[in-house]
């Protein structure tokens, strides 16, 4: 059975379809064990769902507004 560390370095693979059947079941047999990891799946479903609602991120100007948030971190330590 996987450890619950080794079940969360496979949760965005999990999440994603990209396991092989064999990694499916094991994870799934630990998910069928461990309230814990359900509830951090559960969890990054909800994230996965609410992050393709959100709008896409104007691509222009992005530099320069993390340059000025890099900027603004600096001044306020």
């Amino acid at each position: 059975m996987l450890t619950c560390k080794e079940q969360v370095a496979r949760s965005s693979d999990y999440l994603d379809g990209q396991l092989s059947f064999r990694e499916r079941l094991m994870v799934r047999h630990h998910l069928l064990f461990c309230p814990n990891c359900r509830r951090f799946i559960r969890q990054m479903r909800l994230l996965q769902a609410t992050l393709r609602v959100l709008p896409e991120p104007p691509l222009e100007g992005l530099d320069e507004l993390a340059e000025r948030l890099a900027a603004e971190s600096k001044r306020e330590r």
